[in-house]
């Protein structure tokens, strides 16, 4: 049948629906699933992209695409909390593994395309990939500032960690949104949502 790889893909991704990642919901009602994350954070890039640096050399349309696959891995390999330093050992080879997987799903050159999309995001190296990387970090980082932080405090996350992981991604992509970081990561300390 025509187009059958295309929409088994496409079906396939249909399980970020089902994959709860760390964080809640502003409301704090329930996790979020990656599907929702994948969303919000292909809509944030567009409403951040005038404050990135070099924001020249940024495609937009590329930065949209390695958000929009980034997380498919998750289906195979789950959520990794960023925070769980455990979590983190073998977390790329899981992660690359799942990602041959699932874009081996669809034909030449898509599959090597999603690919090498989802590489050059993890790498962190390209002028798209620092912008993409920025906004896919700060977003979990806005749901506990203005929520009640229970992924941070259910996990005892600290300060530091916040600053290091979320805080040297988005100062690397944005002078602004580094300030706003700061700010932001002051207020979540005074008002207890992160310990020391």
């Amino acid at each position: 049948m025509i187009l059958e790889k295309e929409i088994q893909f496409i079906l396939a991704l249909d399980a970020l629906k089902k994959v709860d990642r760390r964080n809640f919901n502003l409301e704090d009602s329930r996790r979020e699933n990656t599907a929702e994350h994948s969303w919000q954070i292909v809509v944030f890039a567009q409403v951040l992209l005038p404050y990135a640096k070099n924001t020249d050399q940024i495609d937009l349309l590329r930065v949209i695409r390695m958000l929009s696959i980034h997380d498919v891995v998750e289906i195979e390999a789950g959520d990794t909390f960023i925070f769980d330093e455990s979590g983190m050992t073998g977390k790329y080879e899981r992660e690359l593994q799942a990602a041959k997987n699932t874009f081996g799903i669809l034909d030449e050159p898509l599959n090597s395309d999603f690919l090498n999309l989802w590489m050059e995001f993890e790498a962190e190296e390209t002028p798209d990939a620092i912008f993409a990387c920025a906004v896919d970090r700060i977003m979990p980082f806005l749901l506990n500032v203005y929520g009640s932080s229970k992924s941070w405090t259910e996990a005892g996350v600290k300060v530091a960690q916040v600053e290091n992981v979320v805080g040297t991604a988005v100062k690397k992509a944005s002078t602004e949104l580094g300030e706003a970081f700061d700010i932001l990561l002051k207020k979540a300390f005074e008002e207890g949502k992160l310990v020391d």
